[in-house]
């Protein structure tokens, strides 16, 4: 993912995220947990979508999120729904 999209779902800047990457500056840990899960939700997706299809899926609306993309869901503070769903596509259980 491009600095200003983690940037969006994490409420910053692409300057700070850039800074992070750098080891110039480090997150809040409030922000280093999402941060870290979000790390991990984009790992899982690598096994079984190419990195541009990951990135498309996470800022797409979702029929199993209700419409709503994994995105929208992170900027809110639901990055469980998103885990939750993530771990349901690996499992290959659809419910």
């Amino acid at each position: 993912m491009r600095h200003v999209e983690v940037a969006n779902l994490l409420g910053t800047r692409p300057e700070t995220v850039s800074r992070w990457n750098q080891g110039r500056a480090y997150p809040h840990a409030r922000t280093e947990k999402t941060l870290l899960e979000l790390e991990f939700i984009v790992d899982q997706l690598s096994d079984f979508y190419e990195p541009n299809e990951a990135r498309q899926w996470m800022f797409a609306p979702q029929k199993l999120l209700r419409g709503r993309s994994p995105a929208e869901l992170i900027q809110a503070g639901r990055i469980d729904d998103v885990r939750r769903l993530v771990n349901q596509l690996r499992d290959g259980v659809y419910v």
